[in-house]
């Protein structure tokens, strides 16, 4: 039996669902969905829309309105639903959710960005240290993980439209890549690139500046990775540029579960 997984930051589901989300989602009838930045307390919008779908709903908001959030939405039934990573200087923002559907454990996260000041690109630091213990011991307990969402990170050159006048923009820093190489050397795998592992010029990301999603000049911040003892059950992956409900667009992943 196959399972697919779409993750999709969604940059405000209010905003999203006016797009025409909910059409999409049908649509694509994926199995496991994972949100990213919904912008919204669940009492703000109509959840009863996405459980017409077929989805129980499993929501992380932000402690601040109109920030933040993660949320897995699921047809198949899932036996045990975590929020938070454990450290609740994060966790108040709404980073980690994850779901447990048998033997593979799904995380939809969220990783902060660091764009908007020097401060808050400190806080991005630290979480990846405290979001890198925490892939790892879920690992330990759950060998079979798949982690997707915004990871806010370009992995390598080939992964942004422009590397060379982007060195030194957050997303793309020298300390953000490293910390990706060692991500994935733990056991993790791009399961993008384990079909596509040197196509150009696919990305999940487009400023609203400057007509940067028609022109292509964009970024992959947006990953779907499985831990090393679940990649050969991988089927399929990849991107879904078309979905227009965000300044992100989905991707997603196929199991054999």
């Amino acid at each position: 039996m196959s399972l697919r997984v779409v993750s999709y930051n969604i940059n405000g589901i209010r905003a999203a669902t006016r797009k025409g989300l909910l059409d999409w989602l049908n649509d694509d009838g994926a199995d496991v969905v994972c949100f990213q930045e919904l912008k919204a307390w669940p009492e703000q919008f109509d959840t009863s829309e996405f459980e017409a779908l077929g989805y129980a709903c499993h929501w992380l908001p932000a402690e601040k309105k109109g920030y933040s959030g993660v949320a897995i939405l699921s047809k198949r039934p899932l036996d045990r639903v975590v929020r938070g990573t454990g450290a609740r200087i994060y966790d108040v923002e709404g980073r980690v959710i994850r779901a447990d559907i048998g033997d593979v454990s799904i995380v939809s996260a969220y990783l902060p960005s660091g764009s908007s000041s020097e401060h808050r690109q400190a806080v991005k630091m630290k979480f990846l240290k405290v979001f890198q213990r925490y892939q790892k011991a879920l690992r330990a307990e759950r060998p079979n993980v798949v982690i997707t969402g915004d990871f806010n990170i370009c992995h390598r050159p080939i992964d942004i439209h422009d590397p060379v006048s982007n060195k030194n923009s957050s997303g793309f820093l020298p300390e953000e890549r490293a910390w990706m190489d060692r991500y994935f050397k733990t056991g993790m795998v791009d399961s993008y690139r384990h079909f596509e592992p040197e196509t150009p010029d696919r990305y999940t990301w487009w400023s609203y500046r400057a007509g940067a999603r028609k022109r292509n000049k964009g970024w992959r911040i947006d990953y779907q990775t499985v831990s090393e003892a679940l990649a050969p059950r991988l089927l399929a992956a990849g991107i879904l540029p078309d979905a227009m409900h965000s300044d992100h667009c989905p991707t997603f992943t196929v199991l054999d579960v």
